[in-house]
């Protein structure tokens, strides 16, 4: 392959999972994928409910790899589906749910291991385990890993988390934190998708504030490859108001020994912001070198043409379009 001019750092897959499979979680865990007789749409099923309808390039590489063909995609990294993460079942089922994910994965990577390449899953809730997991993962061909925002009531500034995003930074395996089980619970935001349109950037705006906000960055090593999903939500538009507050009220700034914009330089984010005015923004907090290709393909509120907002862009030269559309993802990910 040539160099790279667009690599997509922000997919997603779900296996072919049979009813039997899935059920390997337990009968109210059961997570599985139903598929229509026409083989070109489904379902993600949790039990006998449904949970999502999809489409065939989720579960087919072969189909992804035409996709990509179509819009101009070199390489695509992917990662579970949130829902896959099943942070609540006992440890000991989530280790080996996540293993089994995991070689599914490398399977569907298989089909042009060039070209897609694939982040672990980790059964977060037993650090042991979690850290195992993620250096087997990355022997075995693994980019990276993708866990979810939170752990339950824990928060990423915790010890456990910590603990873990310091076996990362000391084995060298980047991180892509993505939200789940967002706030707002099952009697607020239900309509109109508000949990992923409010909730979602609140997650992870919530999780950049906790680890600069308690101290945690200053304990966790600077190797550390850390990138957030979505844009990192609503930090770069809300830094103005957490700065403020730092430089007048003590109770914000007695775990922050520094302003909060002067961590933005310990992790990345991607490009899903879907507005130019957005991306200024964006690039203006974070600097060019730190917002990578992402386009949440292949759900709905991803981005259609992947790359089509960057490439757009008026303010950017063309040597930062071609960073933030490949090399930034490509040194971030050690994919040369």
């Amino acid at each position: 392959m040539t160099t790279p001019k667009k690599i997509d750092m922000h997919s997603h897959h779900f296996p072919r999972l049979s009813e039997k499979e899935g059920a390997a979680l337990g009968n109210e865990s059961s997570l599985w994928l139903s598929v229509d007789p026409n083989g070109e749409t489904g379902q993600i099923m949790t039990g006998s409910k449904a949970f999502r309808p999809v489409e065939r390039v989720l579960w087919d590489a072969h189909a992804r790899l035409a996709q990509m063909d179509e819009q101009g995609v070199d390489i695509q990294l992917s990662c579970a589906t949130p829902i896959m993460f099943r942070y609540s079942a006992p440890a000991t089922v989530a280790a080996d749910w996540s293993a089994r994910m995991n070689d599914h994965a490398l399977e569907f990577a298989s089909a042009d291991p060039a070209r897609l390449k694939v982040l672990a899953q980790i059964p977060l809730q037993d650090l042991d385990m979690a850290c195992a997991e993620a250096s087997s993962a990355k022997a075995k061909g693994h980019v990276g890993v993708q866990i979810g925002n939170h752990l339950g009531d824990l928060d990423m500034d915790s010890d456990h988390l910590v603990g873990f995003l310091t076996h990362c930074a000391n084995e060298g395996i980047p991180v892509l934190v993505h939200p789940w089980d967002m706030m707002g619970g099952k009697e607020r935001m239900q309509k109109w998708m508000l949990p992923w349109l409010v909730a979602m950037p609140a997650e992870t705006q919530l999780s950049i504030l906790s680890l600069i906000l308690s101290g945690a960055f200053e304990r966790i090593p600077k190797s550390l490859k850390l990138c957030f999903a979505h844009g990192g939500g609503a930090f770069a538009f809300l830094l103005g108001r957490v700065e403020n507050a730092w430089t007048h009220r003590d109770i914000v700034r007695q775990d922050c020994p520094n302003p909060p914009s002067s961590y933005v330089d310990r992790f990345s984010v991607d490009s899903a912001v879907f507005d130019p005015g957005s991306l200024r923004l964006l690039t203006s907090v974070m600097g060019v070198e730190r917002v990578m290709l992402g386009s949440d393909y292949p759900f709905p509120l991803g981005e259609p043409r992947i790359g089509s907002l960057i490439r757009g862009a008026d303010f950017l030269s063309e040597d930062e379009k071609a960073r933030m559309l490949a090399r930034n993802a490509s040194d971030f990910f050690n994919l040369t």
